[in-house]
């Protein structure tokens, strides 16, 4: 899908720098889905640690050091 934006150019410099990409819409597009993949991990994990899932392998001591 294409799509026009304004960002910054030093977080667009940021962005490509940090994903290893030399083209604008790659650097974005690695961004964006690496923070939404570390965002879901982050709520998985809450769930986790809130008891959704009484069955996980895990105990939160480990999650906790996990996430870090």
């Amino acid at each position: 899908m294409r799509l026009t934006i304004e960002i910054d150019e030093k977080i667009l410099e940021n962005a490509m720098r940090l994903t290893g990409e030399k083209k604008k819409g790659p650097a974005v597009t690695k961004a964006a889905t690496e923070f939404i993949r570390h965002q879901m991990a982050r709520e998985f994990a809450k769930e986790v640690m809130e008891g959704k899932f009484a069955d996980y392998p895990m105990t939160n001591d480990e999650l906790e050091a996990y996430d870090r």
